[in-house]
């Protein structure tokens, strides 16, 4: 399974700070093929690769008003209400709205995770996006960090929701395997969004 935006290299290399010369960070562009995107949208869609991480990008269509969607895409605080694998959430810290904050999610049984402790990144209510990292849990999406961003299509009758992701490999697993496995999981979520809001 491949995802339907493939991450292209556009050969641009950032090294880390002095101290850690020996590694440097491959940065990586996210295009949406097919679709007008605002500028904003691509730069959100842009990460910066170390060694042995991969990441890739899910596009869904929603046939709805992107305040709507917005509205569930945004709850930083509730994932539950379209993220079907969540089985719950408690803000652990501040109130969900500013960077910073962290949320404690438990998942359903059936995946090779337990639990994650995440930090909201970025809450962007004027151009959509939201963003998250993994800090901490029972689970094996290292250094996994996931970017939304929502804009209208070109003839403002559907929402384009873009969902990339930077990750660790996990040590036993190929490359090809990990964006297989998390491509499948925000498929899933993202159609469970477009579900959600249309039963709103």
């Amino acid at each position: 399974m491949t995802s339907p935006v493939q991450l292209h290299d556009v050969s641009e290399v950032h090294t880390l700070q002095p101290h850690d010369q020996t590694v440097a960070l491959i940065r990586q562009v996210c295009p949406i093929l097919g679709m007008h995107v605002p500028e904003h949208v691509t730069m959100h869609h842009t990460h910066d690769l170390g060694p042995g991480q991969c990441c890739s990008s899910v596009v869904q269509m929603i046939h709805a008003p992107l305040e709507s969607v917005w509205a569930l895409v945004r709850r930083f605080d509730n994932p539950k209400v379209y993220k079907n694998f969540v089985k719950q959430c408690r803000i652990v810290q501040g109130d969900g709205l500013h960077a910073g904050d962290l949320r404690e999610v438990m998942v359903v049984s059936g995946l090779p995770a337990v639990s994650s402790t995440e930090r909201l990144e970025m809450l962007d209510e004027e151009r959509y996006v939201i963003s998250f990292s993994v800090v901490d849990g029972d689970h094996r999406l290292e250094n996994y960090r996931s970017v939304t961003t929502l804009h209208a299509s070109e003839d403002g009758r559907t929402t384009v929701v873009v969902e990339s992701y930077l990750v660790d490999v996990p040590q036993g697993n190929t490359e090809e395997e990990t964006v297989t496995f998390v491509d499948t999981i925000v498929r899933c979520n993202l159609q469970s969004l477009a579900r959600s809001t249309n039963r709103q």
